[in-house]
């Protein structure tokens, strides 16, 4: 898939991780439509949508013609309003995936697309001090993985995959050990990890423009694992039998 002229949704877009992938699509040709709830991003030349419903995917239908590319990166991280952040990292990913069908889906009359999902290495591995974080990543890469068995199975014609980047240099980030909550005494264990491994900021986007995870229309199913000293596809068993 080339990015010249297709249309790119992607939410959480005003900062972080979001913004450099809208940039990213934007430097390559295609047109993006965030969903932004801070103003700092309105410097950006592309259209904003207040957020992600039905009613804003169809005005870019509209505006635009269709929606080729969904960014599903809108996430927090905090143990403590852990209900939330189930809502947001997992309810959110489902949501606008869902929403998103009804114009992708070639069997309605959609072209087909891509979806990315935005989870993390704690959705690969495990964070000990963020069990529900850790919980909602997992979640996000098993729904990547079945969406795309069942997009292919039923001949919907939209690719999912799943991006799986290590501590990358966010608001985020810089906020995670006022936000452990129940495990709040594993602080000084995760600063360690982090020490280890490095943030992957600038490891990431320049991997992800090197396997586009949107263009590579042979990636379908895919989780990204992007660390600095390590860039690799997961592996997963293809059933629950094997």
């Amino acid at each position: 898939m080339a990015l010249n002229g297709k249309t790119a949704v992607v939410t959480g877009a005003a900062m972080g991780i979001g913004r450099s992938i809208a940039e990213l699509l934007l430097q390559n040709g295609a047109k993006v439509v965030f969903e932004i709830r801070y103003s700092c991003a309105s410097h950006f030349e592309v259209t904003v949508i207040p957020v992600v419903s039905q009613a804003a995917f169809q005005k870019t239908v509209e505006t635009f013609g269709g929606i080729d590319i969904l960014v599903n990166n809108a996430g927090i991280f905090n143990e403590i309003t852990w209900e939330k952040t189930i809502g947001i990292n997992l309810g959110g990913c489902i949501r606008g995936s869902y929403l998103v069908i009804e114009h992708m889906n070639k069997l309605t009359g959609g072209r087909g697309g891509v979806i990315i999902n935005v989870a993390s290495m704690a959705g690969i591995g495990l964070l000990s001090c963020c069990p529900v974080y850790t919980a909602t990543k997992h979640a996000v890469v098993g729904f990547t993985r079945a969406f795309a068995a069942a997009s292919v199975a039923s001949g919907y014609g939209i690719r999912m995959n799943a991006l799986c980047p290590g501590f990358v240099q966010t608001d985020l980030f810089s906020s995670i050990k006022s936000k452990l909550g129940q495990f709040s005494n594993l602080a000084g264990a995760n600063q360690e990890l982090i020490e280890k491994l490095g943030p992957s900021f600038f490891f990431l986007f320049s991997f992800f423009q090197k396997y586009f995870l949107v263009t590579d229309e042979t990636k379908n199913g895919e989780a990204l694992l992007v660390l600095p000293k390590e860039k690799k596809y997961a592996t997963f068993s293809a059933s629950p039998t094997d």
